[in-house]
């Protein structure tokens, strides 16, 4: 992509509205504008980043046997009656009226929706276990919308939704979003940790936070230190062995770790000082088993081995991908920018042309421009006519994982700089040598 031809409004000063670091640099940027309080459009850079994280978690959800369809954002209020949480919501909920006076609401959850959807159509055990999943906006009317999408009205949000004959087989399909979490959160460049929580107007009686820590949480945690070396289960863990999902479920819930709500203070304390971390902490994802609590009240049955109706065992799964934009940032940038992990990056590389006009440093430009792109390299070629300081700035800000320096004192000699976002690490090569270990980094 030529920055030339691209729409990526960069704020120069830093808005006065943007409380955290995620928030100003999403803005600075140019990921994001606010529309009104809690609401924002997705701008092209903020969107490609939000898209790799999509694809991300669609491809561990898939991976664990879960089963995409996309459920509609309006809902109506009778299935919430049915379940009896219409009443119980509270002013979070956005209730609306259609032309014919029909009452609906604008989904902040789809428990009752899928649960209606499941019961339309299951019939048989024999067609268990079932797991269901979404990436759909929902809205929830935050009293005091803040932190940018961290804390907004209206979200991106992952949902699955499982379906057993069996309170053992509903335990076995927790374990399995467990561990696909751990994994989703890793490919991401997370370090997350599963925290006993609350489950709040969700309900049921099991559920994990996944946190991860961060000077700017908006919340206290607590764990055990040895989570912070714990590795996520392999890729070809396979998600049908009982035995190996749960092994890992116990191994990440055998130490203390809770969110301030379910925080145990003795508990914690009786850790040895050395173990014990007490940060602040990120909620990135959120999974409950809740049993019947739907399935009852929604006549959402099945018939058994024996012949006889059983109400199923439920439970949900959720990952806010554009929350998880902002956490990301939260967890990688500095002084300067952005700074993306590869995996969810907007661009892998950011080109910068240094003498727009020049022939040789357009020709190497447009060179290098092509042979990456052609090899399946993401480039953003900064090709505008401006100071060399603006467009270190500009990568900088949008934190490309590589930068690629291209001016005529370097080519001269036959070198460019290639330069690693993280480390700040600055190498001269042959334009040969930087394709070739930009295209091996790609690999």
């Amino acid at each position: 992509m030529r920055l030339s031809r691209y729409f990526m409004p960069i704020l120069r000063e830093t808005p006065k509205e943007a409380e955290i670091v995620s928030h100003r640099l999403m803005l600075r940027a140019g990921m994001l504008r606010q529309e009104t309080a809690g609401i924002y459009a997705w701008l092209p850079l903020g969107l490609r980043v939000l898209n790799k994280i999509n694809s991300i978690v669609r491809e561990e959800q898939n991976r664990a046997g879960a089963i995409e369809l996309l459920m509609p954002t309006i809902q109506p209020a009778d299935l919430w009656r049915e379940s009896g949480r219409y009443d119980d919501y509270g002013k979070e909920m956005l209730r609306i009226k259609d032309r014919h006076e029909r009452e609906m609401l604008f989904g902040p959850t789809n428990e009752e929706m899928v649960t209606e959807i499941f019961r339309g159509y299951v019939r048989s055990y024999k067609d268990l276990p079932l797991n269901l999943y979404h990436i759909q906006w929902k809205f929830r009317d935050e009293v005091r919308p803040r932190f940018g999408v961290m804390r907004s009205r209206e979200f991106l949000m992952k949902d699955a939704y499982s379906f057993d004959i069996d309170a053992e087989g509903a335990k076995h399909s927790y374990a399995k979003m467990f561990v696909a979490y751990l994994r989703t959160f890793e490919r991401m460049g997370l370090k997350a940790i599963p925290m006993r929580a609350d489950t709040g107007p969700i309900g049921g009686s099991l559920s994990h936070e996944f946190i991860i820590l961060a000077n700017t949480g908006e919340s206290e945690v607590f764990c055990h230190k040895d989570f912070l070396d714990y590795e996520a289960p392999p890729a070809d863990i396979n998600f049908d062995d009982r035995g190996a999902v749960q092994d890992v479920v116990d191994r990440w819930t055998a130490r203390y770790a809770a969110t301030s709500e379910m925080h145990d203070a003795p508990a914690f304390e009786a850790l040895p000082e050395a173990e014990r971390v007490s940060a602040r902490g990120i909620e990135v994802g959120h999974i409950f088993s809740f049993g019947t609590k739907y399935s009852e009240p929604m006549r959402a049955v099945v018939n058994g081995a024996d012949g006889k109706e059983v109400p199923v065992q439920m439970g949900s799964y959720g990952i806010g991908p554009s929350r998880l934009a902002a956490a990301l940032i939260e967890a990688n940038h500095d002084e300067a920018g952005i700074i993306w992990p590869r995996a969810v990056a907007p661009f892998h590389v950011g080109l910068a042309n240094l003498k727009v006009g020049d022939a040789a440093t357009d020709a190497a430009c447009e060179h290098l421009y092509a042979r990456l792109t052609k090899a399946g390299v993401e480039v953003l070629y900064d090709d505008r006519d401006d100071r060399p300081g603006a467009k270190f700035a500009t990568l900088d800000l949008i934190g490309l994982p590589h930068q690629l320096i291209v001016g005529p004192k370097g080519l001269a000699s036959g070198e460019i700089e290639l330069k690693d976002r993280r480390t700040g690490a600055r190498e001269s090569l042959t334009p040969d040598a930087a394709f070739n270990r930009l295209l091996a980094e790609s690999a």
